[in-house]
């Protein structure tokens, strides 16, 4: 028997055993929480075969990717830690708790939620609590709208009509614009309509527009479009030309429903038209074929982009591509650009990439330089569609390359390897939680009702257990906790937390992250709650000195969004913590935006420090210096903590390490960095990973997104208390205790 097959029977064994104390009379263990949270609601708990997976977006939708559930039963349903994955099993979102879906209902959550996108080829399933498949669906290429079931819950999945985004799915008619000639046709420019269903459609009333809503033209009744079949509206019908700069729409009869658009900025050399036919996208077509199928260039999504200097390398920038198939691939055509459309190369005819092997295209071909923060893209023939990419926010200390060539992750190569294989160093080691590997829980449970993110402690000045200051991202709220396992609200004026509010006094700060500086609480943000589809990422500062009743408003905000790259507005700032100047100062700490050792007084009204903040969905850390008169702030520097993610930070200023956390993104691992004393290292006076350290090993794989360290007047033994905080309160657990060790490393 495979140890899969060992796991699962296993599982539901436990499952089954677990069911029957349940039922047993004798049985004295309470039902969990969640299953007391669906009683109380009149909801069905756990598993139901009656929830399915019933509409898709996985091509940008707004505010991006998303996933809708129907509810087909009679009751409601209780969906509380219930389990939603696209095809990796190692990204898993847990759905919060309290969510209930209505009888006959719909419950969308989107990639703001869960943190990561759908791909054209993906999968979304739904699992229980206790990991069983409860549905799924996948796809092999985006839909031109959504792919939904149709009816609703019970259907199969086909491209829904129309986007209907939390509500019953529209599977009408599939009329599609497939092909348009703007630069006068013969006789003149002209529409192509298809129809992809087996069934024969009449367009009566249906309207076509240009970008302008003071032309239209309704299609006669009695138009009929063939099964699979094509109809071309012709200028001379619809009466108005189209332009350079335009768009063709169809709308539904009465002129408010849109059904399909494309919008282009320059004549099409031939037409635009879909590949393929109907359910492609719009690319420039390899000739025009009006009333017939389109003629469609092939092209290869076997290149991928490898690897890339973005730092001034021989002779300049350049980007690498590999070629994973076993046949050279022609890349003429092909269109590359960073991150700006404006800029654009257009690979030459004899672009080919060896089977197996490499291109090297150089900044002197494609005239445009690559930054610090910035992206590679490589584009199929005409620019539509991308086939690969790669982001970046800070310049390589070599170059980034995948490792291994063609199919793993970027990382920082061990050295630059200009078309040839990448230099990929070994993966790295993590060594055991360096503490006692079992942890207990630490808070009365259910007390928090999720979401708690970033932590803090505040010495007593004792051994005696001092303050934890914790931050919940939704709703945004400030906790102050005493006692030291469990730890319970500290004052009558913080029970249930302090909302949090900007400083005009308004808004739900997603607080991500917590620092505490003398009677100063620092808050990381991503966004507001309020307007939770876009991104703010913003440092807050809370004066705590006045223990009063209501909200907390800031004091001042710093608003670093404009001066980092763009991220997802669920995928921002997560972490926060304060270096002070006396360690920067001593460690010789360079100054990016200088390129010389830091020097304080370059920074007036700083306090002392800078502050640390960690970036979830690049993995990045950037050093601040905040002005605390003026609101100003520079960018002192960028590292990476060595993790896809970056949850939280926490800076030992009596060990001078700083610690990084990843969630279960990264199996709860850590890592410890240091500026480099090296002195003939091409990375002295930068932080540098110095140990990796794997969670403890008595502790799950939890969506942990707080960790901080007692002081060492708390150390027994040689350890001391570290809590780390649970965002999904999974259990119905937040806050979890262990050791670390009290001797540096």
């Amino acid at each position: 028997m495979s140890s899969a097959t060992t796991s699962r029977a296993l599982a539901i064994a436990c499952a089954l055993l677990l069911a029957a104390c349940a039922s047993d009379p004798r049985s004295t263990t309470a039902p969990d929480s969640t299953a007391r949270r669906a009683q109380r609601a009149g909801a069905t708990p756990l598993a139901t075969p009656l929830v399915r997976v019933n509409e898709v977006e996985s091509n940008l939708g707004d505010p991006g990717d998303w996933v809708e559930f129907y509810n087909q039963g009679d009751t409601p349903v209780d969906l509380s830690g219930f389990l939603f994955r696209d095809d990796n099993d190692t990204r898993a979102y847990t759905i919060p708790s309290g969510t209930v879906i209505p009888a006959g209902g719909f419950l969308v959550i989107d990639e703001t939620q869960t943190g990561f996108g759908l791909g054209a080829a993906d999968q979304a399933r739904l699992f229980t609590p206790a990991n069983e498949l409860v549905d799924s669906y996948a796809w092999t290429t985006h839909a031109t709208t959504t792919y939904g079931r149709c009816p609703d819950g019970s259907g199969a999945f086909q491209t829904t009509t129309l986007v209907t985004k939390g509500g019953a799915n529209d599977c009408g008619p599939l009329i599609r614009i497939n092909e348009i000639e703007s630069s006068g046709g013969t006789p003149g420019d002209w529409v192509e309509l298809i129809n992809t269903t087996a069934a024969p459609v009449d367009l009566g009333g249906h309207v076509v527009r240009d970008n302008t809503n003071a032309t239209g033209y309704v299609i006669p009744a009695g138009t009929i479009i063939p099964a699979n079949g094509l109809l071309v509206l012709e200028e001379a019908q619809f009466g108005f030309g189209l332009d350079a700069v335009d768009a063709v729409r169809l709308f539904r009869p009465g002129g408010t429903q849109l059904l399909d658009v494309h919008t282009w900025t320059e004549h099409a050399s031939t037409s635009f038209g879909r590949c393929p036919d109907g359910v492609g996208a719009m690319l420039v077509t390899a000739a025009v074929t009006k009333g017939a199928l389109n003629s469609c260039a092939a092209f290869s999504t076997a290149v991928r982009i490898n690897e890339v200097e973005s730092n001034l390398g021989a002779p300049g920038d350049w980007v690498e591509f590999f070629n994973t198939s076993t046949s050279p691939v022609d890349l003429t055509g092909y269109v590359f650009r960073d991150n700006n459309d404006q800029a654009s190369y257009t690979l030459p005819a004899g672009s080919i990439v060896p089977a197996r092997g490499f291109l090297v295209i150089e900044e002197a071909q494609f005239l445009f330089g690559l930054g610090g923060g910035d992206a590679a893209r490589l584009f199929a023939p005409g620019g539509a569609i991308v086939i690969d990419s790669y982001t970046w926010t800070a310049h390589a200390t070599t170059t980034y390359g995948r490792c291994p060539d063609g199919t793993g992750a970027f990382v920082t190569t061990s050295e630059v390897t200009k078309g040839t294989a990448n230099g990929c160093a070994p993966e790295p080691t993590f060594l055991p939680w360096p503490g006692d590997q079992s942890v207990v829980a630490a808070d009365p449970g259910g007390a928090f009702g999720g979401n708690m993110s970033g932590l803090a402690y505040q010495p007593s000045l004792s051994s005696s257990a001092g303050t934890l200051w914790a931050v919940r991202n939704g709703p945004g709220a400030l906790f102050r906790l005493n006692g030291g396992g469990p730890w319970q609200t500290a004052t009558r004026s913080f029970r249930g937390g302090k909302a949090l509010r900007y400083p005009d006094g308004t808004g739900d700060v997603d607080a991500e992250g917590v620092a505490l500086f003398g009677t100063s609480i620092y808050v990381a943000a991503e966004r507001n709650n309020a307007n939770n589809g876009v991104s703010r990422l913003s440092i807050l500062l809370y004066d705590i000195s006045v223990d009063g009743s209501g909200d907390l408003t800031a004091v001042r905000e710093w608003n670093l969004t404009a001066d980092l790259p763009s991220v997802g507005a669920n995928l921002g700032f997560e972490a926060i913590t304060r270096v002070p100047d006396t360690y920067l100062v001593s460690r010789g700490f360079i100054d990016a935006t200088r390129n010389a050792p830091y020097d304080p007084a370059n920074y007036p009204n700083h306090r002392g420090g800078l502050f640390f903040v960690g970036v979830e969905g690049t993995g990045q850390v950037h050093a601040y210096a905040l002005d605390h008169v003026t609101g100003g702030f520079t960018r002192v520097a960028s590292f990476t903590s060595g993790f896809p993610a970056v949850m939280e930070l926490h800076f030992d200023e009596e060990l001078n390490q700083l610690w990084a956390f990843c969630d279960n993104t990264c199996n709860g691992r850590s890592t410890v960095l240091g500026i480099d004393q090296g002195a003939a290292s091409p990375t002295r006076g930068r932080f540098i990973i110095t140990q990796r350290f794997e969670r403890p090993s008595g502790m799950p794989n939890l969506n942990n997104e707080g960790v901080t360290f007692a002081p060492l007047a708390e150390c027994v033994g040689g350890r001391r208390p570290v809590v780390w905080a649970d965002d999904g309160e999974t259990g119905g657990v937040a806050l979890r205790q262990g050791t670390v060790t009290c001797s540096p490393f």
